[in-house]
């Protein structure tokens, strides 16, 4: 059996290959409720042999929406949404996933393919949070730093979304914690510029994220895995880089996070990141090697030969593919064939294998 299609067991949960969908906004959603758009693209990819299928970046409240057409689920009408597709996912074969977010000072945000940057007043803009009151870049508005109540509040939100996440059928939860929105604006010193006990220093700046993995694991059942998407540095001097992270890791693993996903960058516009295949895969590998826990690598892998490396290799648990996917949802499928392995195909598609 190749290295890529052997299971994995995380908690009590098994996925049957390495292959994982990684959350990819769709800007489809109506009021935050998923709609069929979301069952087609996330059932094909289950039908297409992902062993798990991770829903999109989903705001824990409508304030950390990106934009008003991304996914959320702070609402009864959102989990009912939700059920249909997490039910045809598990009925295909793969296990259902979804990333709880907050954009921070980058929600608000217009749609991408109608423009660019942030929504205007009459577009129906609304006020943006952060730890500190810093624009993400020039033409954006600047954020309400967060007191101790808002901060409150948003713990209350992540955990509301938490149990509507279980309610919903998901059967693993991330919590998003990088590419720029709120939870990493915590972490990063280039945003975070506190000086209370949620700011000021390393422990400062980890102990708002903390808060919300701990809270967030009290209520997820002890079968089910936890995992955490990072932005393991910030491809910036002086910013979030791979040290601080190896310690952040050992922290949440220490809360009860099972798996880190490992990405890169989104803090700031016009930094210079050297793009390759597999670019950030030794930041997997790094946090995997240091922290002894499970690791997602991610960042153009597009080759099934190169997925089978980076598992063979030991340097990330699973892969996570995104534009790939979007090119071929059945990219496994297809995978299969060219490492010369078996895997069973849906029987409705067995006239094509």
């Amino acid at each position: 059996m190749s290295s890529l299609f052997t299971p994995l067991k995380i908690r009590d949960i098994e996925f049957k290959n390495r292959i994982f969908v990684s959350p990819m906004c769709q800007y489809s959603s109506e009021n935050g409720i998923p709609t069929d758009w979301h069952l087609v693209h996330l059932g094909s990819r289950a039908i297409g042999g992902a062993a798990l299928v991770m829903a999109e970046a989903t705001a824990v409240s409508s304030e950390g929406r990106i934009s008003p057409a991304d996914t959320g689920i702070w609402s009864d009408k959102q989990v009912e949404a939700f059920k249909k597709i997490t039910g045809f996912i598990k009925k295909n074969g793969a296990v259902p996933g979804v990333q709880l977010a907050h954009a921070g000072r980058k929600a608000s945000t217009q749609i991408p393919w109608i423009g660019n940057g942030p929504l205007k007043a009459d577009e129906g803009a609304w006020q943006t949070i952060a730890p500190s009151s810093i624009p993400f870049t020039a033409g954006y508005p600047v954020p309400k730093e967060m007191n101790d109540n808002y901060i409150k509040k948003v713990i209350s939100e992540f955990k509301t979304a938490t149990v509507n996440a279980l309610n919903a059928g998901f059967e693993v939860i991330e919590i998003h914690m990088a590419h720029g929105y709120l939870l990493h604006q915590f972490l990063s010193p280039l945003t975070n510029k506190r000086k209370d006990k949620y700011g000021d220093g390393l422990e400062r700046r980890l102990a708002f994220p903390l808060e919300v993995a701990e809270e967030v694991r009290k209520l997820i059942p002890d079968r089910l895995p936890l995992f955490v998407r990072i932005s393991a540095t910030d491809w910036v001097t002086g910013g979030w880089d791979l040290p601080q992270s190896i310690e952040f890791a050992k922290k949440l693993k220490q809360t009860g996070i099972d798996f880190i996903d490992c990405s890169t960058g989104g803090l700031v516009p016009g930094v210079k990141i050297p793009l390759n295949p597999g670019y950030q895969i030794p930041f997997a590998e790094a946090i995997r090697n240091e922290v002894k826990i499970f690791t997602g690598g991610v960042g153009l892998i597009t080759k099934p030969e190169q997925a089978e490396q980076i598992i063979e290799a030991h340097r990330a648990d699973a892969v996570s593919l995104a534009r790939e996917f979007l090119r071929d949802p059945y990219w496994p499928l297809h995978a299969a064939e060219v490492l010369n392995e078996q895997i069973t195909w849906p029987d409705q598609y067995l006239r094509a294998r």
